[in-house]
């Protein structure tokens, strides 16, 4: 027998001081995960919905979600006086204003207008209503037969239109009216990683991968929050230097702990003593293809360094996180952004799309290409993600009231380090989220 729903209560007390111990609960209460939906995806946060350089053209659209919202990301048309100010992208929910019809349900193309399949409700591009069969009645003889109600006015119904903001080719959406401007959501910590890769540069599209991964959402948040694994569970990391604990490193934070960034910079040797007893090191491993580890630095990999003015810093890798829904990678010559849809308390979609930029060589592009292959679904770094995060759902899933995750490497604080031996970014993400969920 299923054990009844957690109540209220239950919901609002989180046994335990601190964010370093996480109730199984929150992963596993179905009450709760309602919540979340309605208290951060649907409210006062911003949402990653895709690049701009996915839909180029005038009235190319794209299907993305907001949490378990589909909605349409679309190129608008911009009056000339607005160029300078408009952006020209507008993201409305997929849900006609009529009867609640998904009216698009091709993932990408080419549309004037959009129109519900069911009683042909028709949409500008912006979202407003342009038209309706019968609206005005059937004319029979010197009678008008039905007809919408005196008073009914286009303008009233119209989609749902989200607020969106676009930063370096990066798009957001929102529900929320009250959310500040996306860039003091980041935060001046974060957003200087996100121009880093982003600013200035006009992107490629270089393809997609999608999996669906049977465990809460939030797992794949810590998943990249996360310094302590990757050098112990990825042979393909520990094994070729890709990321050891003794590389130096730095975990970014903003002022809330919500959104971070893992930095750090791939050894060209390492000591021996980080890999003794790690059983996923394979000394003896060696690559059919050495293509693989073909890393060639990039100009744009240096910068000035946020924390230390007056100096610089190279980083090979940037694992960034904007909650609650993106993960932009940057692991040597890789680029990606993932994309976490949530598809109910135990499941979600992880939507990967990798990109460059349009001054790559075509060299550039076929390496970018094939270290993507490390990458996604079956990549030889990420299929270990999936099925771990799979593991720990099963887990809670038998944890029992007072099951609790343990999250103390480096302490039980929230702060900034220059090394990745922490789980701070964890208890940082938790403690913002206890905050907002008041559990």
């Amino acid at each position: 027998m299923n054990a009844p729903p957690s109540s209220p209560s239950v919901l609002s007390r989180w046994s335990q001081p601190g964010s370093s111990r996480v109730p199984f609960w929150a992963y596993t209460d179905e009450q709760l995960y309602q919540r979340e939906l309605e208290k951060i995806f649907y409210g006062p946060h911003w949402c990653y919905v895709g690049l701009e350089v996915e839909i180029p053209n005038l009235g190319d659209f794209k299907l993305s979600h907001v949490g378990e919202r589909q909605v349409v990301m679309v190129r608008d048309r911009v009056a000339p006086k607005d160029r300078g100010m408009d952006h020209g992208i507008r993201v409305v929910e997929n849900r006609c204003a009529h009867r609640g019809v998904r009216f698009c349900q091709n993932p990408q193309g080419n549309a004037r207008s959009f129109v519900c399949p069911y009683h042909q409700w028709t949409y500008k591009l912006n979202g407003d209503l342009a038209g309706l069969p019968f609206k005005d009645g059937v004319k029979e003889g010197e009678c008008v037969n039905g007809g919408m109600p005196e008073g009914f006015d286009l303008k009233d119904h119209g989609l749902t239109k989200l607020r969106v903001a676009v930063l370096h080719g990066l798009v957001f959406a929102t529900f929320s009216d009250t959310v500040e401007p996306l860039e003091d959501y980041l935060g001046p910590n974060i957003l200087p990683w996100v121009e880093r890769i982003f600013k200035g540069r006009q992107l490629t599209l270089l393809g997609y991968n999608r999996q669906r991964i049977p465990g809460n959402w939030k797992l794949m948040m810590e998943n990249i929050k996360d310094p302590y694994h990757p050098g112990l569970l990825h042979t393909w990391f520990v094994t070729f230097g890709l990321w050891r604990a003794d590389q130096k490193s730095r975990m970014v934070m903003d002022e809330q702990g919500r959104h971070a960034v893992m930095i750090s910079r791939r050894n060209e040797g390492g000591q021996a003593a980080v890999t003794e007893g790690v059983t996923s090191f394979k000394a003896n491993m060696a690559l059919h293809d050495d293509r693989l580890l073909d890393v060639v630095p990039e100009p744009w990999w240096k910068v000035p360094d946020p924390s230390q003015p007056g100096s610089e810093i190279m980083p090979t890798v940037t694992m960034i996180t904007l909650f609650p829904s993106l993960i932009i990678q940057q692991q040597v010559n890789s680029l990606s952004t993932r994309h976490i849809v949530p598809r109910g308390q135990g499941e979600f979609d992880f939507v990967w799309t990798h990109f460059g930029f349009a001054d790559d060589t075509p060299e550039m592009t076929r390496r970018r290409l094939r270290q993507s292959n490390l990458f996604g679904p079956a990549g030889f770094v990420s299929a270990d993600d999936g099925e771990v995060i799979e593991f720990s759902q099963a887990g809670f899933r038998q944890g029992g009231e007072d099951g609790s995750t343990l999250c103390e490497l480096g302490g039980t604080g929230t702060e900034m380090t220059e090394h990745m031996v922490t789980e701070t970014l964890i208890r940082s993400m938790y403690a913002y989220w206890k905050k907002v969920m008041a559990v």
